[in-house]
């Protein structure tokens, strides 16, 4: 073998692991989160688990990427330890296809037209041609990303090819066959195979160099076997890397998977030699070819799975007594694990449920500071300031995770995705800066000994009453992403408006006739202002829903703010015009009834709800 063999051979392998790569992005891509949620809704019964992984991992080729996934899962709390278990039983399965796909380069075409297009000489190129296309001169992020699928299978089978060419010469070398006699020897073999799996990170891409070196003729099924079953242990690596600072739950399910890899090598791997010792089994020497390596790779992990698959319990059993410990309580920020930016579009997903997280903290802390404004309570109010704390942590938490995520490959909808939870978890911040002025015109009050007149309280127990309906609605059109619920939105806002104005302009008369104090004005209108302030946010929340679901052309795409004023101005939309009269009619008509004898406690639903 010539020293121009071994950097071709090199080039190859680069080549074929790039394809790999770029094949499992672009699959992850077209899946836009579908896979990860099949992973986390499907897996109430233990044998759907191990359909759900073995189908994830088909298509995403890689058993160490569906591991980290169940880790991650594990550690937000969305999936419990024992539905990871059939998972990573079927990861194993699923990881197999790969060297099912790679076998056609054994197949003799003899002339076929058919199977001469299927052998990966001519199978490469004519994909790699196809995928450049879509990905380079085919518009739309879908297609540029089916693109991106076929060019990395094109480049799989191309570095495939090249690798068989290149060890080629192998053949006739002697050093070779005894490098493989050496790796007979069971303990050595694993060994071998995990350490190589453990530096590739992925055995699927072991196990296709494996298939290549097999065309030379010097791997014998005694030496393939050992190397096969230490891929398995191998491929364990990177999800208990993952794991590091993870739960302990996390932790418990990386150890599942290098147990179950692991008990299910070595078991088989001393079956087989056990057996072979006295049966003297016919194929034990004879040599491998890819199809021979792709079968076993199959029939080895179905055997594991079949195996250990009984002893499900057992092994949650035997992870929890090595990580012991309470169950945890999970935080929220655990919903923003490291390890799902590896997939941009579950990174996102979750991205968007801390964001509504965000919205409901800051719509609890606006119940308290509504309570806190009937009755003041010391304990309510550190309570506020404790939540605060943690919308501040979550959105200083939130931005940098987003910020992270830029810096992966996206389609232009997750950018555009993005851009559109950074404002608003911006928005949500600022409703809860804007809730905590207004808990503290309370704690003021209280100090000072301030209370309102019956008016005054009557007035602001309305417009509460408004602006706690226009956070429920913001928040629920957010999380729903429904256009419909959005719409409502704006004119409530308007109408708040309308309120603010009209709520001022009574306190201002009030002042100058004698009939309230400086000091108890001042807190009235500065609650206004940050009421009204709350709503103008939960105005951008809700415009953002419709300004992504709009058509290319519509107002709101073209000039948001020029949108929002011919809507302001009336006539230009008769569905806002009948919500902003119902709106009116309910809230600000009320301001002309006559006050109760008795104010009722204010914002009573906030009460109930809390």
């Amino acid at each position: 073998m010539q020293f121009t063999d071994v950097i071709t051979m090199i080039g190859a392998i680069a080549v074929f692991l790039f394809g790999m790569s770029t094949m499992t992005q672009g699959l992850e891509k077209v899946s836009s989160g579908r896979l990860e949620s099949i992973l986390e809704k499907l897996t109430n019964n233990v044998f759907k688990g191990v359909l759900v992984g073995a189908l994830v991992t088909a298509v995403i080729h890689s058993s160490a990427t569906t591991t980290v996934m169940c880790v991650g899962f594990v550690n937000a709390g969305i999936m419990k330890l024992e539905q990871t278990v059939g998972i990573i039983m079927g990861a194993n399965i699923g990881t197999t296809v790969t060297a099912q796909i790679l076998r056609l380069s054994s197949i003799s075409s003899d002339g076929n037209f058919l199977l001469t297009l299927l052998q990966p000489a001519v199978l490469g190129p004519l994909l790699a041609v196809v995928g450049i296309i879509f990905y380079m001169f085919v518009a739309g992020g879908q297609k540029r990303n089916i693109g991106e699928i076929i060019l990395g299978m094109g480049l799989l089978f191309i570095g495939m090819n090249t690798m068989t060419t290149a060890v080629a010469p192998l053949q006739n070398e002697p050093w070779l066959a005894g490098l493989f006699t050496t790796f007979s020897n069971p303990v050595l073999g694993m060994l071998v195979g995990a350490i190589l799996t453990a530096i590739l990170q992925s055995s699927t891409a072991f196990t296709g160099i494996l298939q290549a070196l097999s065309t030379t003729g010097a791997i014998c099924y005694n030496t393939a076997m050992p190397l096969i079953m230490g891929q398995n242990i191998g491929t364990t690596l990177t999800a208990l890397l993952s794991s590091t600072g993870a739960s302990k739950n996390a932790k418990r399910t990386a150890l599942i998977h290098l147990f179950f890899n692991v008990i299910g090598s070595v078991f088989f791997l001393v079956l087989l030699y056990a057996g072979n010792a006295i049966f003297h089994f016919a194929f034990w020497t004879e040599v491998v070819d890819m199809g021979s390596i792709a079968n076993f790779h199959l029939v080895f992990n179905l055997a594991c799975t079949a195996l250990l698959l009984p002893f499900r319990k057992a092994l949650v059993r035997l992870v929890e007594r090595l990580v012991p410990g309470d169950k945890e309580e999970v935080e929220l920020s655990a919903i923003l694990d490291e390890r799902f930016l590896l997939s941009p579009a579950l990174a996102l997903e979750k991205s968007r449920m801390a964001v509504v997280q965000m919205g409901r903290l800051a719509q609890g802390n606006y119940q308290r500071a509504v309570k806190l404004l009937e009755h003041f309570d010391p304990k309510e109010m550190e309570k506020l300031n404790e939540v605060e704390d943690s919308i501040d942590q979550l959105e200083a938490g939130l931005d940098n995770y987003l910020v992270r995520l830029s810096d992966h490959a996206l389609t232009p909808e997750d950018s555009n995705l993005v851009s559109e939870l950074l404002h608003t978890l911006s928005d949500f911040e600022r409703i809860g800066d804007y809730v905590v002025n207004v808990a503290e015109c309370a704690e003021a009050m209280e100090e000072r000994s301030i209370e309102f007149s019956a008016k005054a309280k009557f007035e602001l127990e309305t417009l509460n009453k408004a602006v706690g309906e226009i956070i429920d609605k913001a928040i629920a059109c957010y999380e729903t992403q429904d256009t419909h619920l959005a719409a409502k939105v704006e004119p409530l806002e308007e109408v708040i408006d309308l309120m603010r104005d009209e709520l001022r302009n009574r306190h201002i008369e009030r002042l100058k006739a004698g009939d309230c104090t400086i000091e108890t004005g001042t807190q009235f209108l500065e609650l206004l202002t940050n009421l009204e302030r709350v709503a103008d946010h939960c105005s951008n929340v809700a415009m953002y829903i419709i300004r992504e679901e709009a058509k290319e052309g519509d107002p709101i795409r073209e000039n948001s703010h020029l949108y929002l004023h011919q809507l302001h101005e009336g006539g230009s939309d008769e569905g806002f015009d009948k919500m902003y009269g119902e709106y009116k009619k309910q809230y600000y008509s009320v301001l002309k009834e006559p006050v109760p004898q008795e104010v009722p406690p204010m914002f009573q639903e906030a009460e109930q709800k809390s």
